[in-house]
């Protein structure tokens, strides 16, 4: 297979790769309103359970004070029947002063029982209205939920169809290459193949060794960008054609001056080494004699 075919297979790959991880990634935050939503009944249906506790004290507390005012009241009644019987001013005195207790015991215990019964009844209303909210948020979970395992259904069933047409879009490539470049999308936001301007990736916008650009204009293997990991191909374009061969015959030659240069550093160090390897045969010859 010709690279060009390989790099156009790749750059056909990669469409229908993004699509797929771009779904898979769809498929991962559907859940996630859901569970929002979720949360927020919890959160309501704790605030109801509060809210039913209160209005159970309150209630309780209102049975309590109609009980106290009915004694209240029980009790002046009781007295002002006693005193037709009455004989003595002590008698009157205190029947008079049990009669005025009582009424003041009544008159307080209803005031407090009025409000306790407005607290009541707004307590009702509140849970009346939390009950209604937990019903609405229900009915959306039940039929957000409805929606999600549709939804997720569909999204699977259209990954295994882009399954297919990797598979038909990658085949005749090596399998470690689409394995590397399927890392490549997911972690460079689906861009695994770029082309070379220049000397620079358009990637990751570094300028590239002169090497990896004369490597990637033959096109003669998949080259890998030293520092962002993208496959690199060759894509001359109008605006820089006429600049291009003068930017990597100069780069070419400044890595060729440095290739020379470590070369015949090694290459000194090489006599060096066979130099003092000679002195030292010569001097074992000469303790011989």
């Amino acid at each position: 297979m010709l690279m060009e075919e390989v790099f156009g297979k790749l750059q056909e790959y990669q469409g229908i790769l993004t699509r797929r991880v771009e779904i898979e990634r769809e498929i991962d935050e559907i859940p996630r309103a859901l569970e929002t939503q979720t949360e927020l009944l919890s959160r309501i249906k704790k605030t109801y359970a509060e809210k039913h506790q209160e209005f159970e004290a309150t209630e309780a507390k209102v049975r309590e004070l109609k009980g106290s005012l009915a004694e209240a009241e029980g009790s002046r009644e009781h007295a002002e029947k006693a005193m037709d019987g009455i004989t003595t001013q002590r008698e009157y005195e205190a029947l008079n002063k049990e009669i005025r207790d009582s009424g003041d015991k009544e008159q307080s215990y209803r005031k407090d029982l009025q409000r306790e019964e407005r607290s009541l009844a707004e307590a009702e209303e509140e849970l009346r209205k939390y009950e209604s909210m937990i019903q609405s948020q229900e009915s959306e979970i039940t039929e957000k939920t409805a929606k999600v395992n549709l939804d997720t259904t569909e999204k699977r069933n259209e990954i295994a169809s882009l399954r297919d047409e990797e598979k038909k879009a990658s085949e005749g490539i090596d399998s470690d290459v689409i394995f590397k470049f399927e890392r490549i999308i997911r972690n460079k936001q689906g861009l695994g193949i770029v082309p070379v301007r220049g000397v620079v990736c358009t990637g990751c916008h570094m300028i590239l060794p002169a090497h990896f650009v004369n490597e990637v204009r033959q096109g003669n293997k998949i080259i890998f960008c030293p520092y962002c990991s993208r496959v690199l191909f060759h894509q001359e374009t109008p605006e820089d054609a006429g600049d291009v061969l003068s930017e990597i015959e100069s780069g070419s030659l400044s890595d060729l001056e440095d290739y020379i240069g470590e070369g015949e550093e090694e290459a000194d160090d090489e006599n060096d080494d066979d130099q003092d390897k000679d002195s030292r045969d010569d001097s074992r010859e000469d303790s011989d004699d």
